[in-house]
């Protein structure tokens, strides 16, 4: 089995900014765990601050691998375009967010993705990757 992560803008920062929102721990130390948990799993990760290129590797994977585990960030209340590659794609996509995106900012609670998604998971930390991933294995 072949998963995808793919982090948006800022997510790079993952363990520096805003730590009371989405802690301490980098993205890279949390993939070196995740990746030991699943050994039977093939899991890619991609992060880009660029619309464009989120856009080039949906495309990139999108027809091989079984599963897409993305974190759009900001373009996830914005991003026609990526709504609409998901939409061309044949691999499922769950969107996840680190933070629960209802208990934020109002513009925060309005996905441009989720209608293209297999579905949403928000709120779970950096486990909401996990989550994600769980589904596509029991799927």
């Amino acid at each position: 089995m072949k998963i995808q992560i793919i982090n948006g803008p800022n997510l790079n920062l993952l363990g520096v900014r805003e730590k009371s929102i989405y802690g301490s721990a980098s993205f890279d130390d949390y993939l070196i765990d995740l990746r030991k948990q699943y050994p039977q799993v093939e899991i890619s990760y991609y992060q880009s601050n660029v619309e464009g290129e989120l856009i080039n590797k949906l495309h990139q994977v999108g027809f091989s691998y079984d599963g897409i585990v993305i974190n759009a960030g900001a373009y996830t209340h914005t991003s026609i375009a990526i709504a609409d590659a998901i939409a061309a794609i044949n691999t499922p996509v769950i969107e996840v967010h680190i933070s629960n995106v209802y208990k934020r900012e109002e513009f925060r609670h309005s996905s441009m993705l989720a209608s293209n998604c297999k579905g949403v998971i928000a709120g779970f930390g950096l486990d909401s990757y996990r989550l994600g991933i769980e589904n596509f294995i029991k799927s």
